[in-house]
């Protein structure tokens, strides 16, 4: 039976529905015909012109992104600009876009729910629960109990480990020998959930894109976890592609492309 591209938005929004999604998101159906049929599936973070070349190459038919190729709208998509020429490809691979950004965030399972299981979390719970949730599993971030106790420095590695690599590694705060039971998430930039971190009763929160500012003012005790911003979203993509793949009849890829922007790191010397 084939499978249209129209089918697959039906399943994808009914996982990650466009009206979770924050106001001033781009999601959903970016380019691509409905009426086309599809055949294979490519996840990844970012709609790079390298993410692009390759679903070309895998011969994907819809490229499925966390994060959008517009946000700030446009009025161009001249082959003049790294966006532009991203929609020229996928246009003339035939190959589709869809977007899930906010609205995957929010689901359950979503972004951060993956970033706790890869962690090892277990009792875990949202962070910042959706008003609108009569179930109360959605919502931003998550906050769970490590499987065993774990001091600063051995959750720190932890996270490095588990995590896919990235040049700038994962950076903490505090005593490296503190222990840490409870831990919040939240996967890519969460520091406007520092103090819901604190009131859940968290030794520790992981997140990425941590501020000077906000992090130098973050409640005291809080340890914090700063982890690469596409390293802490790209354990979703295994979860999602699963859950397509189990509703539709598509194949379904995971990209490992490192999209993270920074490729060198060098540690300061000891002072």
């Amino acid at each position: 039976m084939t499978v249209l591209l129209a089918d697959v938005v039906e399943v994808l929004e009914g996982l990650y529905p466009p009206h979770w999604a924050e106001d001033w998101d781009a999601v959903g159906l970016v380019v691509g015909d409905p009426k086309a049929a599809v055949r294979r599936v490519l996840f990844a973070i970012d709609p790079t012109e390298a993410v692009v070349a390759e679903a070309a190459e895998r011969g994907a038919d819809l490229l499925v992104s966390h994060h959008p190729l517009y946000l700030r709208g446009t009025t161009t998509v001249a082959a003049t600009s790294a966006k532009g020429r991203a929609v020229h490809r996928l246009i003339a691979g035939r190959c589709g876009l869809f977007v899930a950004h906010t609205n995957a965030d929010v689901a359950c399972p979503g972004v951060s729910d993956a970033l706790a299981e890869a962690v090892g979390l277990v009792d875990v719970r949202p962070l910042r629960p959706m008003r609108d949730d009569p179930t109360g599993p959605r919502g931003l971030g998550r906050v769970g109990r490590l499987r065993e106790p774990l001091t600063v420095d051995e959750l720190t590695r932890h996270v490095a480990t588990v995590l896919p690599a990235t040049a700038s590694g994962v950076r903490a705060s505090g005593d490296g020998l503190r222990v840490v039971e409870t831990l919040a998430v939240c996967g890519g930039a969460g520091d406007d959930l520092l103090v819901a971190a604190a009131d859940a009763g968290a030794d520790a929160f992981l997140t990425a894109d941590l501020r000077h500012h906000p992090a130098a003012e973050a409640p005291e005790g809080l340890v914090l976890i700063d982890a690469a911003h596409w390293a802490t979203e790209w354990p979703w993509l295994v979860g999602a592609a699963a859950q397509l793949a189990a509703a539709t009849t598509v194949d379904t890829a995971v990209s490992t492309l490192v999209t993270d922007p920074w490729t060198t790191h060098a540690r300061s010397p000891t002072p």
